[in-house]
């Protein structure tokens, strides 16, 4: 059952008290509506707003059959919460704003004293609960992938370094070329497995913080990507409404950098039309690093490639992981692990034609604890 704010229940007298709690609601990731004796709406958090994606002109004043398609659900749980006058939730609730998707919900109805409302609902997206359980869990899996492949990579490093230090040994005493081609064969695959142990330990540098702006950043990874897949089409769609925010430069840039090559990568083999498109957006009031962000940074990336492949698509973040012939299965990991530095998140949408991450950042000052 969702719990209702303690700010409840208000009394009529005390206006400073129900204004403390509308305030209180403004930052709640449920969505709140307050209806009065009437039924109608007296109130809509911004939870509310996104969630049913309706301006609050558009919800306040309007009962709820007229804002819902089929709003017959709702109105029974309305009417059980009234007869028993105590809180009632519906944990199984469909419903569909004219136009836009069906919404699964739950909703808590709560009869409350306050000189505008009668009834608080509660509601909160059945999928979004499940979403929130499972990258609770994943992402104890990846820090545990993490430390795991960490703590490897140190082991392995000492030994390799003496097996090209004796390479290089055994090479300056042979005569023979064909026997000279083996030690480079050793001291080259030597390099390659230390390339790769840098890259498992480059995550656990703590980034140094400075004044970044997305789209210089995601300019000079197209440069970048397009200079090695020249046939590949990237498209940059800006919000030029967006300030510069706290970040390490080089980390955000190598995790966009990742992700969009690795885009690349997968078009580069498709015959018509690879395309990339970069689209940067505030969102608004979302939760990161189990904090409520009032905005924050929104970068999508999405290529019309063949997909990622269905076995690996819940571990596409974990080391080693790779749907590529020939890849690392590094870059992805890297690229989570740098933006959850940042108190980030990213996370992948993929079917065949459409593959899409998007990365969320906050925009709040680090010192200040304001958006800019």
């Amino acid at each position: 059952m969702i719990a209702v704010p303690k700010l409840f229940p208000l009394r009529a007298a005390a206006s400073d008290e129900a204004g403390a709690a509308v305030a209180g609601f403004e930052l709640l990731a449920t969505a709140v509506l307050m209806l009065d004796g009437a039924r109608r709406v007296t109130y809509a958090n911004p939870a509310a707003e996104n969630l049913f994606e309706l301006a609050k002109k558009n919800l306040v004043g309007h009962r709820p059959d007229q804002v819902f398609v089929d709003a017959a659900g709702l109105t029974a749980a309305i009417d059980k919460a009234v007869h028993v006058g105590a809180t009632y939730t519906e944990q199984e609730l469909e419903l569909t704003v004219a136009g836009k998707a069906k919404l699964h919900l739950t909703c808590t109805v709560s009869p409350v004293e306050a000189r505008d409302a009668a009834l608080l609902l509660e509601f909160r997206q059945i999928d979004q609960q499940l979403k929130i359980a499972r990258e609770e869990r994943l992402n104890e899996q990846h820090q545990v992938n993490r430390e795991l492949i960490r703590n490897l990579a140190h082991e392995i490093r000492n030994p390799l370094g003496g097996i090209r230090g004796a390479a290089q040994l055994l090479e300056r005493e042979l005569d023979r070329p064909q026997l000279i081609e083996y030690t480079q064969v050793v001291i080259g695959e030597a390099d390659r497995l230390q390339s790769l142990v840098n890259r498992l330990l480059t995550p656990h540098r703590a980034p140094t913080f400075q004044p970044t702006n997305i789209h210089e950043i995601v300019s000079r990874v197209k440069s970048l990507v397009q200079a090695e897949f020249p046939r590949v089409d990237i498209v940059c769609d800006f919000d030029a409404s967006l300030p510069e925010f706290d970040a390490d430069p080089e980390q955000l840039t190598q995790a966009t950098l990742n992700i969009v090559r690795n885009a690349a990568q997968a078009l580069d083999a498709t015959p018509a039309d690879p395309r990339i498109r970069v689209t940067t957006r505030v969102a608004r009031y979302v939760t990161l690093a189990r904090k409520r962000r009032r905005v924050a940074l929104a970068l999508s990336i999405e290529d019309n490639g063949p997909g990622i492949p269905a076995a690996i698509r819940d571990r596409i973040f974990y080391p080693l992981v790779s749907g590529r012939e020939g890849g690392s299965g590094l870059g992805l990991t890297l690229a989570q692990a740098f933006i959850a530095q940042h108190e980030g998140s990213i996370e992948c949408e993929s079917v065949p034609g459409s593959t899409v991450f998007t990365v969320l950042l906050p925009l709040e000052s680090r010192t200040s604890g304001h958006a800019p």
